[in-house]
């Protein structure tokens, strides 16, 4: 029988802490748990970008929305004994790949240093039960020799953020073996694809891009056009992770990690096809130029396997193929047309709510 992470009677009054909340998955999520009834505090950096989603849907209406640097240790440790919380899902992160580079000792110590002292503050918290630490698809040891990876592949990672991330699944396993399992705190790690959907605003990531490529006029710059990645709406993807951290909570038993992204047989799709389905939706002509210049490296190729998320929570797409490009085109269109984006994006939560695991509204 599936899970349902969507139930409202599971999370209303659940206390959850949230990290990350102000950045574009966290954002959408902080709305998502508040509306199904949960008492979320959020950490987090203020957001990086300007616009951002957690200022246009007015996201800090909906939660204690707490700006910490989960690097200051004893701050971070008085806001979650503050928050007593008896979920954790942590999503904060340094999470561009081209960032990494030029903020390699930066993005360790956010992504490897931030989750050890997350998981060392919540020893001493006695209401918790679960705790869902979302890392990435990038966490596998990645040869670009076509596999789908699955969950007990070899981890690795080749730019610092891939490798800050593998190193973070290993931070969890200690942690969860070495202390939370013997306090009966479920501790579980969430690889997600490449996320996509109305609200992000990040540097160097496709849909932003081409969203500030149309409103400067400026021609949409691919730096690898031929590159291919799982994509998701982050509706899907977030769906997921409240099946997992539900699962989680109830006991049941559940893998360690699991991988989210596409459907097993979904068609692999290039960052050039993508980019044009993207600006044929925004009902603009499919224009992009190549990079004239070398970049640090990004693989090519990357592919997960999601079946294991699949058969145990029973979790699947709502939003497969095209509909993911209509509903994030529809949210920029919203934007642009000056609309209550927290209205909007409430909007889309509920009619996605609505769907079935076919992607047919019910």
């Amino acid at each position: 029988m599936p899970i349902d992470g969507l139930d409202a009677k599971f999370w209303c009054g659940k206390r959850v802490l949230l990290t990350g909340h102000t950045g574009f998955k966290g954002a959408w999520a902080a709305l998502w748990l508040s509306r199904l009834g949960a008492e979320v505090t959020g950490l987090a950096l203020a957001p990086d970008t300007d616009p951002n989603l957690f200022n246009l849907a007015k996201v800090e209406s909906h939660l204690d929305s707490r700006i910490v640097d989960l690097r200051d240790r004893d701050v971070l440790r008085a806001a979650v004994r503050s928050a007593d919380p008896q979920i954790v899902i942590h999503m904060a992160a340094q999470p561009l790949v081209r960032r990494s580079y030029v903020e390699p000792v930066e993005t360790f110590a956010a992504n490897v240093m931030g989750t050890v002292h997350l998981l060392d503050a919540l020893r001493e918290v006695e209401a918790l039960r679960t705790v869902l630490v979302v890392t990435t698809d990038k966490v596998y040891e990645n040869a670009e020799q076509g596999i789908s990876f699955v969950e007990d592949a070899p981890l690795g990672g080749y730019d610092p953020y891939s490798a800050s991330k593998a190193a973070t699944e290993i931070v969890v396993s200690s942690y969860a073996r070495s202390f939370l399992a013997e306090k009966g705190v479920r501790v579980a790690t969430a690889r997600g694809g490449n996320v996509i959907g109305g609200g992000d605003f990040s540097e160097d990531r496709l849909v932003p891009d081409i969203w500030r490529a149309l409103q400067t006029g400026k021609p949409l710059i691919l730096r690898n056009p031929a590159a291919a990645r799982p994509w998701q709406h982050v509706l899907d993807c977030l769906s997921g992770y409240f099946a997992f951290a539900r699962g989680l909570s109830d006991d049941v038993p559940l893998p360690s990690a699991l991988n989210f992204g596409p459907a097993p047989d979904a068609v692999s799709v290039t960052v050039a096809a993508l980019a044009e389905a993207v600006q044929a939706a925004l009902g603009v002509d499919a224009d992009w130029k190549p990079a004239n210049m070398e970049g640090p490296h990004e693989m090519t190729t990357l592919e997960i396997d999601s079946s294991r998320a699949r058969a145990v929570l029973g979790w699947r797409d709502r939003l497969p193929g095209t509909s993911s490009v209509e509903w994030l085109a529809d949210w920029y269109r919203a934007l642009n047309r000056d609309d209550d984006m927290q209205a909007f994006t409430l909007a889309q939560i509920a009619a996605y709510e609505k769907r079935d695991n076919s992607g047919i509204a019910s």
